[in-house]
C-alpha cells in the first residue's frame, strides 16, 4: 500500500502542471482509490481525524459525480495539499510499523520460553523435613 500512496502523491504533484483533461480524469480515479484505501485503514484503526480528511478528499476527487472548480488556480493548492497528505499518511504508517516491531521485539526478549517456565503446581516439594544433627 505504501508504494501506491507514494504514487498517488506523485501524481497529485504532477497535476499542478497544465496537462490534458485525460490525465485529470486518471488523477480523479487514482486519488479516489487511494482515499478509499486510506479511509478503510483509518476507520479500522479508529483514527477519525484522518478519516474525515480523506472522506473530503474522496468527495472532492470523486470520478462518478465530479466536482468542477473550473480554475487551475484553485486546483493547484488542492493537489499540493492532497499529495502532502498522502505522503504524511505513508510516513505515519512507517512510524507505526516500526513501533509495533519494537514492541514485539521487547515482549519476545522478556518472556521466557514455555519449556523453561515452571508453574507452582508442577514443583516437587519434599514433605519430609531434613534431619538436623
Amino acid at each position: 500500500m505504501k508504494p501506491f500512496l507514494t504514487f498517488c502523491a506523485l501524481c497529485c504533484f504532477i497535476g499542478i502542471f497544465r496537462l490534458p483533461i485525460e490525465y485529470y480524469t486518471f488523477l480523479r480515479i487514482l486519488v479516489s482509490i487511494g482515499a478509499l484505501l486510506v479511509l478503510y485503514n483509518t476507520l479500522s484503526f479508529k483514527q477519525h481525524y484522518f478519516s474525515i480528511i480523506f472522506l473530503v478528499i474522496l468527495i472532492l476527487f470523486n470520478p462518478v459525480f465530479p466536482i468542477y472548480l473550473y480554475r487551475k488556480s484553485v486546483w493547484i493548492p488542492i493537489d499540493t495539499i492532497t499529495g502532502i497528505l498522502f505522503l504524511l499518511i505513508n510516513f505515519i504508517e512507517k512510524l507505526e510499523q516500526k513501533k509495533e516491531e519494537e514492541i514485539t521485539e521487547e515482549t519476545s526478549e522478556h518472556s521466557t520460553p514455555i519449556h523453561q517456565r515452571t508453574v507452582s503446581r508442577d514443583r516437587i516439594i519434599n514433605p519430609k523435613k531434613p534431619k538436623k544433627d
